[in-house]
């Protein structure tokens, strides 16, 4: 069959431009005031990511204390999956309409502002205010991670026209350093709740053992809400709100590091990418987003993209509350995820190393060795309060194959649709999301082996059918070579 080359992007034909309007030309990486661009395209991805880490400080350490915290009757896995039904309607509507009205690096900030109810809302949690912010976080958050990816698929290209380095390297790269810094929130965000926490830990690892019965992959919500069924002891309400008051003040600060530090995209010709949805209004700004769906290597992408909003949900509320919390005690979950978080990070910068060195396939294969590893592990393994290396190893490896996932993911969304990321990020968060629906949905309602079992199979689709892009792929690239 043959196959025609697609016309490049306006962003590759064209001459950049600096603030002061000079030109640079595509390849042209010789020069100080190159050098000094690509210094400080360097730095803006750095404070982007840095305003990240530090806003996330908060959310996912809330996140990962919800099922243990707000277990009564659901409440905390509820608000979750609420997060991410709202997430799903701020993917379709949201996005291109907010970076076209505010441009990427506004829109980022003005989104961090949505999040702030939820963690207020922890002050007096209940149905009645936790599930409404919850609401409101999943309406910023669309427009959030769209224009997070759009800022750095976009300064990548510039620096790789100013380097000379293919976009497809820079663009890996540029999302592991996003991903490094990133995850680090994980650190904070726990060791902040561990700390508050630790002061009620006297009431925990009142049973020891094996807890297999009631722990790991044979834990079922409703039968840990028994007295004395298992360790997890819930915090004062003081301890609470000293964590939610700290955490409401990293998202203050967070915003002002948007604000203060990053370029406006303006700087790298942000309106002269086709297909970005520039220019577009009504339905048509929509349509952009939604017409993805009709491209083969986009249908592929997604039970690996759905695959990765049910992993990420599993550890950050399954595992902290079947294995960790149930076993050890919630007020280890913060110490247990800080290792996922080091090693999230670590795996994300390194992904992006090693794939300059060895290509994507290599990297992928080996994630998914390893994870379905942990996966089988997760079934035979009956957690024990003194188990407590284990579950620092399941945590940490289970953040290597998630930095793996997290920058091949995104990384492919602007790989495969250049000019289209507005709508590929945006899908990408949609079925993310989704993912997240699904695995929060049933949270409450079926015995953990049954979730991995899930994960099992999404692990083995996602994964085949990526082979199958990275397959194709190659076999147009030969066809258009010359």
């Amino acid at each position: 069959m043959a196959t025609s080359e697609k016309p490049r992007p306006s962003w590759e034909l064209q001459p950049q431009k600096g603030l002061e309007g000079k030109a640079v030309e595509a390849g042209a990486g010789a020069g100080p005031e190159a050098a000094a661009e690509r210094r400080r395209i360097v730095r803006n991805v750095a404070v982007l990511s840095a305003a990240f880490m530090v806003h996330f400080t908060a959310f996912q350490g809330a996140g990962n204390l919800q099922s243990s915290v707000n277990a009564e009757k659901g409440l905390g896995t509820a608000a979750l999956a609420t997060i991410y039904a709202s997430l799903i309607l701020s993917n379709v509507f949201l996005p291109v309409l907010v970076i076209r009205w505010l441009g990427c690096k506004w829109a980022v900030a003005v989104s961090l502002v949505a999040y702030m109810p939820y963690i207020a809302a922890h002050f007096h949690a209940g149905w009645a205010t936790l599930i409404p912010a919850a609401a409101v976080v999943g309406l910023g958050g669309g427009p959030l991670w769209c224009a997070k990816c759009t800022y750095l698929t976009v300064v990548a290209r510039s620096f790789s026209q100013s380097s000379g380095e293919t976009s497809d390297v820079v663009i890996v790269r540029f999302m592991g350093i996003f991903f490094m810094i990133f995850q680090f929130a994980q650190v904070w965000g726990n060791l902040i709740s561990s700390l508050v926490f630790s002061t009620g830990e006297e009431a925990d690892n009142k049973l020891t053992g094996d807890l297999g019965d009631v722990c790991g992959a044979n834990y079922y919500a409703p039968d840990a809400t028994a007295p004395n069924a298992t360790n997890a002891s819930p915090p004062s309400a003081a301890e609470i709100n000293t964590v939610a008051g700290i955490y409401l003040g990293c998202m203050v600060l967070a915003v002002l590091i948007v604000a203060l530090g990053v370029d406006s995209l303006s700087r790298y010709n942000e309106n002269d990418r086709e297909g970005s949805g520039s220019g577009l209004s009504g339905v048509r700004l929509l349509a952009v987003t939604l017409r993805l769906l009709r491209k083969k290597n986009q249908l592929l992408l997604l039970p690996l993209t759905i695959f990765l909003g049910i992993e990420q949900a599993f550890i950050g509320a399954d595992f902290t509350a079947a294995f960790v919390s149930c076993a050890w005690g919630i007020s280890n979950i913060g110490y247990v995820m800080i290792c996922y978080g080091v090693v999230n990070s670590v795996s994300a910068v390194g992904a992006g190393w090693l794939v300059k060195l060895t290509g994507r396939m290599p990297v992928v294969v080996g994630a998914t060795i390893l994870h379905a590893g942990l996966l089988v592990t997760l079934l035979l393994w009956r957690p024990h309060s003194d188990d407590r290396v284990t579950y620092f190893v399941i945590s940490g490896l289970w953040g290597a194959c998630d930095g793996v996932w997290l920058v091949q993911v995104n990384a492919m969304c602007g790989i495969l649709f250049p000019g289209e990321e507005e709508a590929a990020f945006s899908n990408f968060r949609l079925w993310e999301s989704l993912g997240y629906i699904v695995a929060y949905a049933y949270s409450a309602y079926i015995i953990t082996y049954a979730k991995i079992y899930v994960l099992l199979v999404f692990l083995a689709a996602g994964v085949g059918l990526y082979v199958v892009i990275e397959i194709s792929e190659k076999k147009r690239l030969a066809k258009v070579s010359p």
